[in-house]
C-alpha cells in the first residue's frame, strides 16, 4: 500500500459508515482535531464518526483537490479539501471544509493515519 492508497482507503472506510473499517486504517496513536472536538483515543474517534454518521444520514464524504506536501519512505502530509453530502432530519444538506492528514508507516509496513485535522467553511 502507498500513502496515497492508504488515503483512498481512509475515504472508502470513512464512507462504509463502519467504524471498524475506519479503525483498521488509523494509527494506534492517532489524534483528531476537529473544528469543535479533539478526540486522542480510538474511543473517542469512534464516538465522534459515529454520531457524525447518526447525524448525517447517508452521508457520502470525499477529499478533492488533494495536494501531497511531503512524503517519505515513512512519513507523508496532505491537504485538501472535504466534501460531504447527506441527510439531515430528512432534509438534503452538503458541506465543506479543509483537511490535513498525516500518514505514518507503522512497524508493520503499513500506512497509518496518525492525525487528521478538519476546520469547516463558513
Amino acid at each position: 500500500m502507498t500513502y496515497q492508497s492508504a488515503l483512498k482507503t481512509y475515504i472508502e472506510a470513512t464512507n462504509s459508515h463502519q467504524f471498524e473499517k475506519v479503525a483498521h486504517v488509523l494509527h494506534p496513536e492517532a489524534l483528531y482535531w476537529f473544528t469543535d472536538e479533539t478526540c486522542a483515543t480510538h474511543d473517542a474517534i469512534q464516538h465522534y464518526f459515529e454520531q457524525a454518521w447518526e447525524k448525517v444520514k447517508d452521508e457520502v464524504y470525499e477529499a478533492v483537490d488533494v495536494t501531497w506536501l511531503t512524503a517519505t519512505d515513512t512519513t507523508a502530509v496532505c491537504t485538501y479539501t472535504y466534501k460531504y453530502k447527506g441527510y439531515v432530519e430528512g432534509r438534503f444538506v452538503t458541506g465543506s471544509g479543509r483537511a490535513t492528514n498525516v500518514f505514518v508507516v507503522d512497524e508493520n509496513g503499513a500506512w497509518k493515519l496518525i492525525h487528521e485535522h478538519l476546520s469547516s467553511l463558513p
